[in-house]
């Protein structure tokens, strides 16, 4: 899973706010996703001079929108089917679609106040965007689905009009881990003020960030089960497994390793199975399902 890093937002924020196009996804970039909030449709082309004017501009208003439209951009030279179908003849042309239909347009490099009359015209009564809260909501519950590259763009969008705001900051951290771009979840994390660092959405995604980097150093999952059949009391494999299981998101599983070996030998380095166990707990989340079983299963093995 990869995280496509887009626009000027915090820590290389992905945006899905400005996308190109082409003839094979116009139906779902333009068509359908009219049907959510306005899109425009910028037809351009590399040699043609005043599409480098409008082009910028249309971008700098649709951001400052802030989420009520959406600006897809089309190479006519490289995809003429839709341009001729719709009859446009001269270039560059934006067309606005809403509710899957074209609803108005215009031609030309217009002016940034033409542009941003146009748009407010377009998205006249609309409601603002969602709050921050009903925002971080719905990026946990993408990510919770594991589409860690939406639930980003999610969590960007609230950092566009707040950025020191810390769950959004941790959130995009995590999509980052999820991800495997430990270095962008790095520089993510860098933006928390050392007043917050303590925090305790900050402090989760740093243990995960830290358990994904331990994995990288333990070796392959099916090198580590080998030496675990062949030698089930090599405690040091087994841990080692559970790290590289629970990077590979296979969370029970891990938990299951640690728990055998505080069966086996609970006071193995310095009790450091259960410790670890601790920390997956930590990088879960309380709420988690692997992390409320862990801890009863857990709390059995140590109190029995």
């Amino acid at each position: 899973m990869t995280i496509v890093e887009q626009g000027n937002g915090p820590a290389g924020a992905p945006s899905d706010l400005i996308k190109d196009t082409t003839t094979q996804t116009f139906v779902k970039d333009v068509i359908e996703e009219s049907k959510l909030q306005p899109v425009l449709i910028d037809f351009w082309a590399p040699w043609c001079g005043p599409c480098k004017q409008l082009t910028p501009t249309l971008e700098k208003v649709v951001r400052a929108a802030k989420g009520k439209v959406k600006l897809v951009k089309m190479n006519i030279d490289e995809h003429p089917a839709i341009p001729g179908q719709m009859g446009i003849q001269s270039i560059p042309a934006v067309i606005a679609f809403v509710n899957g239909q074209p609803a108005d347009g215009f031609m030309g490099a217009v002016p940034e106040s033409q542009v941003t009359a146009f748009i407010d015209k377009l998205t006249q009564g609309m409601p603002s965007t969602g709050s921050a809260a009903d925002l971080l909501a719905e990026a946990e519950a993408i990510l919770a689905e594991g589409d860690a590259a939406t639930a980003a763009s999610v969590y960007a969008q609230v950092l566009s009009e707040d950025a020191s705001n810390i769950p959004a900051i941790a959130g995009l951290a995590r999509c980052y881990v999820v991800a495997g771009a430990l270095d962008q979840a790095k520089q993510t994390l860098g933006m928390v003020p050392e007043s917050k660092r303590n925090d305790a959405a900050i402090s989760a995604v740093q243990t995960m960030l830290d358990l994904a980097e331990q994995a990288k150093a333990v070796g392959p999952v099916t090198d580590l089960e080998q030496k675990v059949a062949a030698n089930p009391a090599d405690h040091q494999a087994r841990f080692d497994l559970a790290v590289a299981l629970n990077a590979a998101g296979q969370r029970i599983e891990a938990a299951n390793h640690l728990m055998e070996i505080v069966k086996r030998d609970r006071k193995w380095d310095d009790d450091g199975a259960r410790k670890k166990l601790v920390q997956f707990f930590e990088a879960w989340g309380p709420a988690d399902d692997a992390t409320v079983d862990g801890r009863k299963r857990l709390s059995t093995i140590l109190f029995s």
